[in-house]
């Protein structure tokens, strides 16, 4: 909910009543919309997404317990506080046993309703904090202990910017875990508790992005049947975390910089102003000063951003951490695959520990995971490896008087294509997620599987 308070449509055949109740609400910090009939309540709420209808219970035509049933069948999503007549309370509690959420006595201390009003607020705020919290339990997974001075010392300065409010920006190779360095700093600031709401900005359609930042009121553009709540809102009081912030269009780099500055947005669709108040954590593996040379960042959101720059060091510049994130992937992943393993061969923890991982953690929590899966008795063998030229790579690291001597660039492409595959099964082929998880367009995908020869 926002701090303006609850938007809410007032339903009485009195206009003056209508009126007062209006200027009462207003006052309040509520957005407020009348009707002097049941009928045109109907219409209006047909229209429009509303969090409370207050409605007069006696009232011609359609009354307020006809309005109650048709909101409670056809706007599930909206609260009702019927308005009764002194002596008529059982008709009242009848329409509650109907799902109206409160009644108040009409001509009655406005100070009665404003506190039933006061409670729902609190009640739908609390509502939302709690669905959140239900999509995002369990995602905060992660192991950081670590050997690595580079590292350590990263988190050190990621634990000492959480205590801020400041921005913070995470550069970092694709797949280092720049999602769990944003959690971590969630976690470790004062903010620890609220809702922690992130949004990968790859490959997402500029309208499409605006209603997943802003959100959209009902109606605002085809197939917008109901409101929708977007991002920032659902971070306020909380972390916002955009990933891949450098591949947002210009357009939309402008709307962001002037939410972050006047922590005030509006829906599409509506000229509403929403107060919001989140910290901000964006990540990208770009070179943004590159990006800002030729055009495609701005330089004034890029230093809005970038308060606090954090550096996350790629896997092969911590190398003494890869037996610590073996243990801890191969544990995570027999618990959540239900597959014990009781023996690792040897020439599979020997490569497990030399490789280099161009693709970083990600890419070792990948291959630790299709071992897992394909497994045997418990055993992990080396046949385990499900793509050939891994299995090629083990035979060599066993035979080193048998390396085939090759330049830095023709490894580089060999190693680049096993991982490209890797990644390609792992999203089953599906090309947009491929691309987004390689940090590459669509295009430069299609180009590499040319190149490399890859396919099912």
């Amino acid at each position: 909910m926002n701090k303006r308070g609850l938007k809410i449509l007032v339903v009485d055949d009195e206009q003056d009543y209508c009126n007062v109740m209006k200027v009462i609400l207003e006052a309040n910090g509520h957005m407020v919309t009348v009707s002097t009939s049941g009928a045109g309540a109907l219409a209006i709420l047909n229209e429009k997404t509303y969090d409370l209808v207050v409605t007069d219970l006696m009232m011609p035509e359609i009354d307020g317990k006809q309005l109650l049933l048709e909101i409670k069948e056809h706007f599930p999503g909206t609260e009702v506080i019927v308005l009764t007549a002194f002596g008529s309370i059982e008709n009242a509690v009848n329409a509650m046993r109907e799902g109206a959420y409160s009644y108040v006595t009409k001509g009655a201390d406005p100070a009665e309703l404003l506190r039933e009003i006061s409670k729902l607020h609190k009640m739908l705020k609390l509502k939302q904090e709690n669905q959140l919290l239900k999509e995002k339990v369990n995602q905060y997974d992660a192991m950081l202990e670590s050997e690595s001075p580079a590292f350590g010392n990263m988190l050190s300065i990621a634990k000492k910017a959480a205590n801020s409010d400041t921005n913070i920006l995470l550069l970092g190779e694709s797949g280092v875990g720049k999602e769990v360095i944003a959690r971590f700093v969630h976690e470790n600031s004062p903010r620890i508790g609220k809702t922690f709401m992130d949004l990968n900005c790859h490959a997402i359609a500029e309208t499409v992005l605006q209603s997943e930042l802003f959100g959209h009121e009902k109606g605002s553009f085809t197939g917008a049947i109901n409101r929708r709540i977007g991002r920032i809102e659902a971070a306020d009081s909380g972390t916002l975390f955009l990933d891949e912030i450098g591949d947002i269009p210009l357009s939309m780099q402008a709307k962001l910089l002037k939410a972050i500055e006047t922590k005030r947005i509006y829906r599409m669709g509506s000229n509403e102003e929403i107060e919001v108040d989140f910290r901000l954590v964006t990540a990208t593996n770009k070179n943004l000063a590159e990006e800002i040379e030729v055009g495609r960042f701005r330089e004034d959101f890029y230093y809005r951003l970038s308060t606090i720059v954090i550096n996350i060091p790629p896997l092969r510049e911590r190398k003494e951490d890869i037996p610590l994130l073996i243990d801890y992937f191969f544990k995570r992943s027999q618990n959540e695959m239900k597959k014990p393993i009781s023996k690792i061969e040897n020439s599979v923890m020997d490569f497990l520990m030399s490789y280099h991982y161009p693709g970083n953690v990600r890419e070792l929590k990948n291959i630790i995971e299709r071992l897992v899966v394909l497994s045997e008795d418990g055993i992990v063998q080396q046949e385990s490896f499900p793509i050939p030229t891994y299995r090629k790579k083990i035979e060599r690291s066993s035979a080193p008087d048998l390396v085939e001597e090759k330049d830095l660039k023709e490894i580089r492409k060999e190693t680049e294509a096993i991982y490209i595959e890797e990644i390609l099964k792992k999203y089953n082929y599906n090309m947009t997620k491929t691309a987004e998880v390689l940090g590459i367009t669509r295009r430069q995908l299609f180009n590499k599987i040319a190149e490399y020869g890859l396919g099912k």
